[in-house]
């Protein structure tokens, strides 16, 4: 027999008959070799050998600097510290030495690891490394920063990151981790924010030391032998230390000690390498919370094989969310899910996951409940239902928009094109109050005589974990891959006009909708009363902050409202919270589509149109042929005594925004919605402008003039 022969005999009674130990990129083999083995290798009898095989079929979800591990080991052989050899390999295997002693996963207890002799023993396996000599290592690639550039390592090993880990698994993943709130540009965003860091020299790093990587001797001494040496690297020091702690899972009083020991240690080998420690080490901890919620969100969704239950569903979001809290603070995640909203996001993608596996047909797993309360369209039967919900579950990430309090997922259906599947994960309740069922407001607007472009509500229902979903017809260009466009920039000459129309039409068209309840009072006393109660509501956080900063409790705030007055008008259908966001274009022509419509309500049409100017960037030029084209347009019932009212409308909504943004800044909740970002970054114009109305002396209402050059338009 000869010695490829050999070690093939080997490999082939390791795989069957060996005594396999798992890691998470390989499986490791134990076997002893027999007396023809050990006499054509050359080898001891009965000596034992370990053999590697990567694990097949397994996401990438590590970074690495080289693919070839046993140029690493031979780098490491002669320096002192005992590291396995590579006997042998092959295409995807290769064949180590076997290192006496006990895996540190396998000892008993946390004191028999996390002892002051154990946290030093790691800490000189670390700084023993800056002892091998660099031009032993394999060449680094060629991005590779120079020697010293702490930040330019930290930028690359975002960027290998995001090449490696986030882009190679987007096309599988990237509908579940969008619909997470994690963005494809996550990791990129983070890269432009790169801190400036003090320069340390570079040494070979582990890049992966945690228990499982680590091997206690024989005979009771803590010189430490690693292995599973794929993940090294050659970089800053202070990299492998933040690694080690946060796989380690030290108490905070452990972590303290790891890192004492660590800067004792490494100034005895390097001085130069401890500089910057209390600075930097937080960055590239932040990196590894970061960057793990790839891997970590991957891993969860692949263990929920065939058989798992509702234990390992609820286990799965656990780790979830617990990676996305995790990783929060440094990608800048908004309101992270809780474990029970992530639940049924797991369950689609498993089932889709499941069905694409088995070639099942869409139908043969979707499981839904039809709402009474809505009819299905004629041209929208069960059958195009199931179709919209499977392929919800199999969207692309760029097709998945998580607002906030909704997750909206737009798809193609057979036969009849595109819609959005929507459906409620927001993490809090809405600040702001709903009034009106939407579902019955878009009903009512479809069978009405309005010109106003609007979605259909094409089905309302319950899915397989009892969560509520909405399917509306798609709005916006259908040859966009991107999903709709929205005038966050502004409004078209064209949508000043067409928008001014569909809210005249909304309000003089017979639209048949319940009018909420308003006690009785007129619409902007009720108004004013619904501003008090959010008011109430707000967290006692909040609650503090707005007494500091002068702003009233909800009894005095209704008070000085009730001071203004305005016109009594007819009413109408209000959108309610006309932003850009909920403004989509038109394909084909000039023109807009109003969705989401969740703060529908009936009142005064004037209140609708101030409350979009003030969400809205405009100019003064603008403002003022919106204002002329409205008041044109809409019958005289609904305007009497209008100009003198807009700026009692404006204060209210200033006041308005005082409040909810501080709620948001405070509590962090809904800033995961590009509406709710550009609203808070501007709190401190909004915060002087609401103090200023609310001590300003009201004032008559009396006509405004409108600018001779807007009429007409």
């Amino acid at each position: 027999m000869g010695a490829v022969d050999a070690w093939c005999h080997v490999v082939e009674r390791a795989e069957h008959d060996g005594v396999a130990v798992g890691g998470q990129h390989n499986i490791n083999h134990v076997v002893r070799l027999t007396a023809e083995e050990a006499h054509a290798l050359d080898r001891p009898k009965d000596e034992r050998v370990v053999v590697r095989r990567r694990r097949a079929g397994v996401p990438p979800v590590v970074i690495r600097t080289w693919d070839d591990e046993p140029e690493i080991l031979a780098a490491l052989r002669g320096g002192g510290r005992p590291v396995p050899e590579c006997l042998a390999r092959f295409d995807d295997v290769a064949v180590h030495s076997y290192m006496e002693g006990t895996p540190l996963s396998r000892t008993s207890g946390d004191g028999e690891w996390s002892n002051e002799r154990l946290i030093g023993a790691f800490a000189e396996a670390l700084t023993d490394l800056a002892r091998v000599p660099e031009q032993s290592l394999p060449a680094r690639p060629g991005c590779w920063p120079k020697d010293g550039d702490s930040r330019g390592f930290l930028r690359t090993l975002l960027n290998r990151a995001e090449e490696q880990i986030r882009r190679v698994n987007w096309p599988a993943y990237g509908g579940l981790l969008a619909s997470l709130g994690v963005p494809e540009d996550a990791l990129r965003l983070y890269r432009s924010r790169a801190p400036k860091m003090t320069p340390r020299p570079f040494q070979l790093l582990h890049g992966d030391l945690h228990r499982g990587n680590v091997i206690v001797p024989p005979g009771g001494r803590l010189r430490l032998t690693l292995v599973d040496w794929e993940l090294a690297t050659y970089g800053d020091p202070l990299h492998d230390l933040a690694v080690h702690l946060v796989r380690m899972g030290y108490t905070p009083d452990q972590r303290g000690r790891a890192i004492d020991q660590w800067h004792k240690a490494m100034w005895n080998v390097r001085t130069e390498a401890v500089e910057g420690l209390d600075t930097d080490l937080g960055h590239y901890i932040d990196f590894e919370r970061a960057q793990s919620v790839f891997p970590d969100v991957i891993r969860a969704a692949v263990s929920l094989d065939e058989q798992c239950g509702q234990s390992d569903l609820e286990a799965a979001a656990t780790e979830v969310h617990r990676a996305l809290e995790v990783a929060s603070g440094p990608l800048r995640l908004r309101n992270v899910l809780t474990p029970s909203a992530i639940e049924p996001l797991l369950y689609r993608w498993r089932a889709a996951r499941r069905g694409r596996d088995r070639g099942e047909a869409f139908s043969a797993s979707i499981h839904w409940e039809r709402d009474e309360g809505l009819d299905l369209p004629a041209d929208f039967g069960p059958d195009q239902v199931e179709q919209a919900l499977w392929a919800e579950r199999v969207a692309p990430a760029r097709h998945v928009f998580k607002g906030t309090a909704h997750l909206g997922t737009f798809v193609e259906v057979r036969g009849f094109g595109r819609v959005m599947v929507r459906r409620k994960v927001g993490t809090a309740n809405p600040i702001e109050p709903r009034v009106l069922d939407e579902h019955k407001v878009l009903r009512a607007i479809e069978k009405s005589d309005a010109r106003a472009s609007a979605p259909r509500v094409l089905a309302l229902g319950t899915s397989d974990l009892g969560d509520r979903f909405t399917i509306q017809s798609y709005a916006g260009h259908h040859r966009d891959r991107g999903g709709p466009q929205h005038p966050e920039h502004g409004l078209l000459p064209g949508e000043v006009i067409d928008l001014a129309d569909q809210l005249c039409q909304l309000a003089s068209t017979g639209i048949e909708v319940k009018l909420q309840d308003m006690d009785g009072l007129g619409f902007y006393p009720w108004l004013c009363r619904q501003l008090a109660f959010l008011v109430r509501e707000l967290s006692p956080c909040a609650k503090q902050q707005a007494a500091f900063l002068g702003l009233p409790d909800e009894r005095e705030l209704e008070d000085r409202l009730l001071r203004h007055v305005v016109h009594g008008r007819r009413y109408g259908l209000l959108h309610g919270d006309l932003n850009p966001w909920n403004l989509v274009r038109r394909e084909g022509r000039t023109g807009l589509t109003l969705i989401d419509w969740e703060m529908a309500m009936v009142g005064d049409p004037l209140y609708d149109l101030v409350r979009h100017i003030h969400l809205t960037p405009t100019t003064r030029e603008v403002r003022g042929r919106m204002y002329a084209r409205w008041s044109q347009g809409m019958p005289e019932e609904f305007t009497h005594g209008w100009a003198g009212d807009i700026p009692v409308y404006q204060g209210l909504e200033v006041v308005r925004s005082a409040y909810v943004d501080l709620e948001r800044v405070v509590t962090r909740s809904g800033l995961d919605a590009p509406n709710v970002r550009r609203a808070v970054g501007s709190y401190t114009t909004t915060l002087r402008k609401a103090l200023a109305w609310l001590e300003a002396a009201p004032q008559r209402p009396r006509p405004a003039r409108v600018p001779a050059r807007t009429l007409g338009t």
